[in-house]
C-alpha cells in the first residue's frame, strides 16, 4: 500500500464507531508538526495563534512542549476567556472595539496582567479610556509595524492591508503617546509578513508564479529585515523595557528568527497543516486535521455524492480557498458544482469502489477554520480514537 492509503486504512479502522460528518486531529502527525516549527526556530520561542488551532485542549497541548510558549489571539472576548481558563500570556493580535471587553480588563489585575492588547492608532487608545467604566488596571499594549513591501515610490503595495504604522518614526511616535498617557503600558511590538510567511513560493503546476514569488519575498525579506530592525531601536530608544518582539508565521518561521532584533515567532497553521500550506519550499509537515464525509449516493459510473462538504475558507475567493478530497486518493471536486452547501458530488475511477456508508476524507484549506464547522476533534493515535475534545464551537465560544 502507498503512504496516504495505509493512512486512509488506519483512520478508517479508527473511526469505524463514528458515523460521519465528523472531524479528526492525528496526534502523531500534530507533534511532529510542533516538533519541527520549534527546530525551525532556531531556540527562539514559538507563540500559538489561536486562531488555527481553536481548541483548548490542542492549545493546551502545544503549549506544554519545548518551544513554545504564550498564544496570539484574535479577539478580546477570546482573550479574556483563554486568560481566565488559566493561560497566562496572551496577545490580542488585531485592535478590538469591544467596550464590554476592556471594561472587564481594566478592572482585574489577573486579566490585566495576562492580556496585551493590539494599538496602532491613538483613536484605540481613547476608545479603551472612555471603556474603562472606572477600572484603574494598566492595560498591556503592543504596536504593530505594516510589513507590506512598497515598490515605485509606494505605487505597488504586495501585502495584507493591516497597520497604518510602516515607518520606525511613526512606531516612535506612537509609543511616545503611550508614554505620556496614564493606564497604559508599552511592552510589545508585533509585525506579521503575510506575504512571506501566508504565500507558498512552490505551487503545483505553475513554474512561472514559483519564479515570481521567490523574487518577490528574497526582495521582501532583506526590506523587511532592515525596517524591523530600526523600528525596534526606535521604539525601544523610548521604550527600553519593550518585553518582546513577535514575526513571523508558519510559512517563514526560518527566515524571521534568524533576525536578530526578533525575540518569538507567531505561527499556529502548521500544527494542522492544511492544504493552503502545501506550496512551500522551506519546510514540509504532515496533515494532521482531516474531516470524513458519508457516501449517500452513487449517481453513476465514476462518481459518488457525499453528504455536506462546503466549508470554503477565508479571503478571496478562488479554487484554492475550497476543501479537497484526499483519500482515497484519485477523487476530485466536480468542476461546475465544487464543494456543496448539503451534498458534494466527487469525481473519478475511485469512486467505483466506494459503497454507500463509507468515508472520504477531505483536507480544509485553512487551519483553525474547519472548528467553526465540527464541535468535537477526535484524536487519533496510531489505529485508535484516543480522546475527543471539544472545540471552541463545542464550548460554546464562536468569536467570529
Amino acid at each position: 500500500m502507498t503512504p496516504l492509503a495505509t493512512d486512509r486504512a488506519r483512520y478508517d479502522r479508527a473511526t469505524a464507531h463514528l458515523d460521519a460528518p465528523f472531524a479528526i486531529v492525528d496526534l502523531d502527525a500534530f507533534d511532529a508538526n510542533a516538533r519541527d516549527l520549534a527546530r525551525r526556530a532556531g531556540g527562539k520561542p514559538v507563540r500559538v495563534a489561536s486562531k488555527s488551532v481553536r481548541c483548548r485542549e490542542l492549545l493546551g497541548r502545544v503549549l506544554a512542549m519545548d518551544g513554545f510558549a504564550g498564544i496570539m489571539s484574535f479577539t478580546l472576548a477570546e482573550s479574556v476567556w483563554l486568560a481566565r481558563a488559566g493561560f497566562e500570556d496572551v496577545l490580542l493580535a488585531y485592535p478590538s472595539a469591544d467596550r464590554a471587553g476592556f471594561a472587564e480588563l481594566a478592572a482585574d489585575p489577573k486579566l490585566s496582567a495576562a492580556v496585551t492588547v493590539m494599538i496602532d492608532d491613538p483613536a484605540q487608545l481613547e476608545l479603551i479610556d472612555r471603556a474603562r467604566d472606572g477600572g484603574r488596571e494598566e492595560i498591556r499594549v503592543c504596536l504593530e509595524l505594516d510589513t507590506a513591501l512598497r515598490l515605485l515610490g509606494g505605487r505597488i503595495r504586495i501585502g495584507s492591508y493591516r497597520s497604518p504604522l510602516s515607518e520606525p518614526a511613526q512606531l516612535a511616535e506612537l509609543a511616545r503617546s503611550i508614554a505620556r498617557r496614564p493606564g497604559f503600558r508599552l511592552v510589545g511590538l508585533m509585525a506579521y509578513e503575510g506575504h512571506i510567511a501566508g504565500v507558498g513560493d512552490a505551487p503545483a503546476g505553475r513554474p512561472l508564479r514559483s519564479r515570481a514569488v521567490g523574487l518577490m519575498q528574497r526582495v521582501a525579506r532583506r526590506e523587511l529585515a532592515a525596517r524591523r530592525a530600526a523600528a525596534v531601536r526606535a521604539v525601544r530608544a523610548v521604550a527600553p523595557e519593550l518585553e518582546f518582539v513577535n514575526g513571523g508565521g508558519t510559512g517563514s518561521v526560518q527566515s524571521t528568527a534568524a533576525e536578530a532584533a526578533v525575540t518569538e515567532i507567531a505561527a499556529g497553521s502548521g500544527l494542522y497543516l492544511p492544504r493552503l500550506f502545501d506550496d512551500y519550499t522551506s519546510f514540509s509537515g504532515r496533515p494532521a486535521a482531516l474531516f470524513a464525509l458519508p457516501v449517500v449516493r452513487r449517481p453513476g459510473v465514476g462518481a459518488v455524492t457525499v453528504l455536506g462538504g462546503g466549508y470554503p475558507a477565508s479571503g478571496a475567493a478562488g479554487a484554492d480557498r475550497s476543501p479537497v478530497p484526499h483519500l482515497p486518493e484519485g477523487l476530485r471536486l466536480a468542476p461546475m458544482e465544487g464543494a456543496g452547501e448539503v451534498q458534494t458530488p466527487l469525481l473519478g475511477s475511485p469512486a467505483d469502489d466506494l459503497l454507500i456508508g463509507d468515508k472520504v476524507w477531505f483536507r480544509h484549506a485553512k487551519a483553525g477554520e474547519l472548528c467553526e464547522r465540527f464541535d468535537t476533534l477526535h484524536l487519533v493515535e496510531g489505529d485508535r480514537v484516543t480522546g475527543s475534545v471539544p472545540t471552541y464551537r463545542g464550548e460554546g465560544r464562536t468569536y467570529l
